[in-house]
């Protein structure tokens, strides 16, 4: 008789090769015909909330590996909170507005095209790049209302954001003036803190010399007699400034020294700089001298030296006066700094701070970085270009001590990668450190303390955005371009004066954007609203800078935290938000003026957490490239291993820091897939023929080892929902990876194998173990959901199918991602069983070692050929003998006998059986051939065999 066909040898339709990038595709389509998003919001109806609000990614390009770690992030986050019982709505949005997408119109239809013309165009582009995005981000596996998403350039959120700035307008937070900020000539624009990131760069570092423009209060001051020529002397970097120096800089307690020099020079007899960094600056300048007198900064305040172009122009016949600053180092340099307010914050704040006069501050640097024509000397030219020109120029004149290449880092365009200057110009701000109308705190003040009440994942982000808010200048509200959110105002044309009743007329503004969208402001005449009073008025052309429409989407779209409807989508969502989740970039950018508005109209922050993660970087920690040829496309890796492995990447990497992705990597974690998917499958092959609702066995009549894997499993999945809880996804997939190999597959399922096969399919000891599995299964499948999100419900649809599940089809059942976490059955002695056994593993583990050495020795074959005795203490040796006969099946022996000795050392004695192995469960038992009619098996076969035909 051929005994296999007797065995249990279920199978199941979830196949062992997933065939993800094939299979994935129809789930994502499957889920949109079958409206599983809406399932999961109807059974979730009624819970508490958990808003984790999208920060929009740019309608711009592809999206990246960057974009689909924070997407699948997101997504685990939601899937686990939904899950863990909330109401946990995901509206994706979209950044629309701004620089990137105007100049994709310049590139495509050229740079003169009229504003409406340019708002059209780009209205209609960025829509094109959401679907193209939409459907990437859908590939991953990412649920969402992606129907109905935010999107910034929304009207009602455009209208939204005009009503947010009237807000904090009237609030006292908003002023306008002139201000160096940061301007990139190629953005013909100013940028905020975000969108500059530092390069290296060359430059010519010069040092200068300021001639003495009263040689007697120089003596005075270093207490000398008198003095005849000399100069101070100052070190930069950006020669291209110099035409616009106004002051010079000294801290006021450094000690500076007056050096006689040993041999004539162009710049006179005597030099003034710092007393440390006198004996570096002459060796590296090849001069020598002496110091004959010092004094501190603050004895040197008020004198004045001429400009070193004095001698070349007229235009430069001028003097600079000497302020003090403690922001001057001794470093490098020479201690005293040269002072352009134009062209630097904390020049502009010392010389405005000694009564300098807007009107009075040079500017000569126009928008798209040439001189003005009027300039002498450099006018009509591009500064970088200048710069040879400036160097010969202070040459010509005799007070060029010494210049040469120098490289640094330097500020940049993040969209251009071309330099950045600091340019004053007249903008709109918010203010850090003004008190607002209504008293209280300054937006500094409750920025900080709001930061100090907010979670941080990982906790180091707390002090980054700390510093970055202690430290940060006003925010430049204003932007000169054409596609973005208008600042509607009214300014008057002579005094430069909001209109007096500007906060109605932003309010009738945002009723237009509402309706017609920004293009409203475009088309109307001033005197649609301002009648007779148009002819002193005109509208303000700047457009608000895109992190202020990010920014405040906590407010155009969630609502804020009193009137919900007023958001766009605020009939979902809830204010704060419970999370915010991007790259660690964010600190500067989203998370910061999200923070800035929150603290501007609420006096708090719109979130209660944030999350960040860090930047993807290959198999070596280098940064993704085009032209080293090292980066992974999310659409590649989706198309070749599947969307799946993707997530399980990310679930498994620590995004905490640098995320290391290569196709070494990949392949790892294409391997960890298939264990959880061979895991899975013979779980669910082992359920098709198992019905919960009938043959299920009450948790105190399952078999001991049944009810340990209960336990265990109950344990795992409370520190996998513990992770879960404090997002800490890499520590939980290890433990689900740990769980399927060594708890299920090198013990449990293990040792299940033979009652599985063997039993009598609805005998009480398969059932028992079904039972088992069927939980296990539950709790499995269901904390994999989040990160594993196909395979899961995969899974899911096959235990329905097959009938395992026996559910009505109810709107909660028809996605495995509407359902919470398995409720294991109660166990009144869980703890005990974990801990008897555990212990019973640990001797399992040293029972196969033992194994192993008498099989590499030829003794026996396979372990079920092994007989064994067990020598251990009693404590040892009661847990064993407590598990009876059941032992050697633990042991995957065909016989274990357990004596008890004096001391607590195991020793396994083992000896290849003398008896005949059964045909049909390959035990080596005394009772094989026992029954005439079936001479091959053993006694328990053919009871299990009776059993099964009803015998």
């Amino acid at each position: 008789m051929d005994y296999k066909t007797t065995l249990n040898l279920t199978d199941t339709t979830f196949p062992m090769r997933g065939n993800l990038p094939q299979r994935e595709p129809q789930w994502v389509s499957q889920w949109e015909e079958n409206g599983i998003y809406k399932a999961i919001r109807q059974a979730s109806d009624g819970r508490p909330k958990f808003i984790l609000h999208d920060g929009p990614p740019y309608a711009n390009g592809s999206i990246h590996i960057g974009h689909a770690v924070n997407k699948i992030l997101k997504d685990i986050i939601v899937k686990s909170r939904n899950m863990a019982g909330y109401d946990a709505h995901y509206v994706p949005g979209w950044d629309c507005h701004g620089m990137p997408i105007e100049i994709q119109i310049e590139k495509k239809f050229g740079k003169s095209l009229p504003v409406a013309e340019v708002q059209s165009k780009a209205r209609a582009y960025a829509y094109e790049q959401i679907e193209s995005q939409k459907h990437d981000f859908k590939r991953l596996g990412v649920l969402g209302q992606w129907d109905n998403p935010y999107l910034t350039m929304n009207f009602k959120n455009e209208a939204n954001e005009i009503r947010v700035l009237g807000r904090i307008l009237e609030k006292g937070y908003v002023f306008r003036g002139l201000k160096p900020v940061n301007w990139c000539f190629d953005c013909g624009s100013a940028l905020a803190e975000a969108e500059v990131e530092y390069a290296d760069r060359t430059d010519p570092a010069i040092d200068v010399a300021f001639p003495f423009a009263d040689p007697q209060a120089v003596a005075s001051a270093f207490g000398v007699p008198s003095v005849s020529s000399g100069a101070i002397v100052i070190w930069t970097t950006t020669p291209w400034t110099i035409p616009s120096n106004q002051a010079l800089n000294l801290h006021p307690e450094v000690v500076y020294a007056l050096v006689r020099l040993n041999q004539s020079h162009a710049s006179g007899e005597h030099l003034i700089l710092a007393r440390e960094r006198v004996e570096p600056c002459l060796q590296e300048w090849g001069l020598a001298g002496e110091i004959i007198a010092t004094c501190n900064g603050s004895d040197l305040e008020g004198l004045q030296f001429r400009h070193p172009l004095a001698q070349l122009h007229a235009g430069y016949d001028r003097t600079s006066p000497v302020y003090l600053g403690d922001y001057v180092t001794t470093d490098t340099g020479t201690g005293v700094v040269h002072s352009a307010p134009s062209y630097g914050v904390e020049d502009f704040v010392s010389c405005k701070a000694h009564g300098m006069q807007d009107k009075d501050i040079l500017n000569p640097v126009m928008g798209d970085g040439h001189y003005a024509e009027s300039l002498p000397l450099f006018g009509g030219q591009l500064i970088w270009k200048a710069n040879p020109a400036i160097v010969k120029a202070l040459e010509q004149a005799g007070t060029l001590i010494k210049h040469e290449p120098h490289q640094h880092s330097y500020m940049h365009c993040w969209r251009h990668k071309t330099p950045v200057i600091y340019r004053a110009t007249s903008q709109w701000f918010a203010g850090m450190d003004i008190t607002p109308n209504e008293g209280g705190d300054t937006l500094r003040e409750s920025a900080l303390k709001a930061i100090d009440e907010t979670a941080f994942y990982p906790s180091w982000g707390r002090a980054r955005l700390h510093n970055m808010i202690a430290n940060r200048p006003d925010w430049t509200l204003s932007r000169q371009r054409q596609w973005g959110v208008p600042m509607a105002f009214f300014v008057h044309k002579e005094t430069g004066d909001l209109h007096p009743d500007t906060p109605r007329l932003l309010e009738e503004v945002a009723k237009r954007v509402e309706k017609d969208g920004i293009e409203a402001w475009q088309n109307m005449d001033t005197t649609d609203l301002l009648g007779d009073e148009a002819r002193h008025y005109e509208k303000n052309r700047d457009t608000l800078d895109v992190w202020f429409d990010s920014g405040s989407t906590h407010s155009t779209v969630i609502g804020g935290p009193e009137n919900a409807q007023d958001g766009s989508h605020g009939e979902l969502l809830q204010w704060p938000a419970d999370l915010y989740l991007e790259g660690s970039d964010q600190h500067r950018g989203w998370f910061h003026s999200s923070l800035l508005t929150g603290c501007m109209l609420y006096g708090r922050a719109p979130y209660k957490g944030l999350l960040t993660h860090g930047f993807v970087v290959d198999g070596h920690g280098r940064k993704m490239s085009k032209s080293v040829g090292n980066v992974v496309a999310p659409q590649e890796v989706s198309d070749a291993l599947g969307a799946e492995i993707l997530r399980l990447w990310v679930g498994s990497t620590d995004y905490a820091g640098e995320l290391s992705i290569s196709k070494e990597i990949l392949k790892r974690v294409v391997e960890g897939y298939r264990r959880i998917r061979n895991t899975l499958r013979f779980l669910l092959a082992n359920l098709s023929d198992f019905k919960a609702t009938q043959h299920s066995i009450p948790a105190p009549d399952l078999l001991e080892i049944d009810r340990y894997a209960i336990a265990m499993t109950q344990s795992m999945q409370q520190e996998v929902l513990a992770h879960y809880e404090q997002y800490d996804f890499h520590p939980a997939v290890s433990r689900l990876q740990h769980f399927c190999s060594e708890d299920l597959g090198a013990f449990y399922l293990d040792v299940l194998k033979d009652r599985l096969y063997t039993s009598a399919p609805s005998s009480h000891a398969r059932r028992s173990a079904q039972t088992a599995i069927f939980h296990i299964t539950q709790s499995l499948l269901k904390l994999m959901a989040p990160i594993l999100s196909f395979t899961a419900e995969e899974a899911w649809q096959v235990l329905q199918q097959e009938g395992v599940l026996n559910v009505e089809d109810v709107p909660s059942q028809k996605t495995i991602f509407a359902q919470c976490y398995h409720t294991m059955p109660a166990l009144d002695n869980a703890q005990d069983l974990n801990s008897k056994w555990s212990r019973v593993r640990e001797i399992r583990a040293q029972v196969q070692k033992d194994l192993e050495v008498l099989r590499t020795d030829g003794k026996i074959g396979a372990s079920l050929q092994a007989e064994i005795q067990i020598e251990c203490g009693p404590v040892d040796a009661e847990i064993l003998n407590s598990v009876g006969d059941q032992l050697k099946f633990v042991l995957i022996v065909s016989s274990a006998t357990v004596v008890s000795g004096p001391g607590d050392e195991i020793r396994v004695l083992a000896r290849a059986s003398e008896h005949t192995k059964c045909a049909r469960c390959w035990h080596y038992v005394a009772d094989v051939g026992s029954d005439a009619n079936h001479p091959d098996i053993c006694a328990r076969c053919v009871s299990n065999l009776a059993e099964a035909s009803g015998g």
